[in-house]
């Protein structure tokens, strides 16, 4: 549960201080597409912790990934990244991370259901 809690005091650090770091770019995508706004907080918190730590997204937190879409996604990692909080992590790997995550949801949401 605690970690829980540190990872809702990331992610409202997140999305309330992060613009002031983000590079122009990112900044730019995520407000003309309203990517904070598209997700709600508990898939927030869920869609991190499937990047930042090994965890896994469940059915409607990965829909509401899909709908954000993989620009915004990009975006607010980016971001994420670029916060001192996150300084002793290897970029590489997490937008790897990221990446898998958007993988495994896009698989999930457009897999075939087992009762068609």
């Amino acid at each position: 549960m605690a970690s829980l809690n540190v990872y809702s005091v990331l992610v409202v650090l997140f999305l309330t201080c992060g613009a002031a770091m983000a590079t122009k770019e990112n900044d730019q995508i995520i407000k003309e597409n309203n990517c904070e706004t598209k997700m709600g907080l508990p898939c927030v918190l869920k869609a991190f912790m499937s990047i930042f730590e090994t965890r896994s997204t469940s059915n409607k937190c990965c829909a509401e990934l899909v709908v954000l879409g993989k620009v915004c996604h990009s975006a607010l990692v980016k971001r994420t990244l670029k916060n001192p909080l996150f300084k002793d992590l290897v970029p590489a790997t997490i937008i790897a991370k990221s990446i898998q995550t958007w993988n495994n949801c896009l698989a999930l949401i457009y897999s075939p259901s087992p009762c068609s």
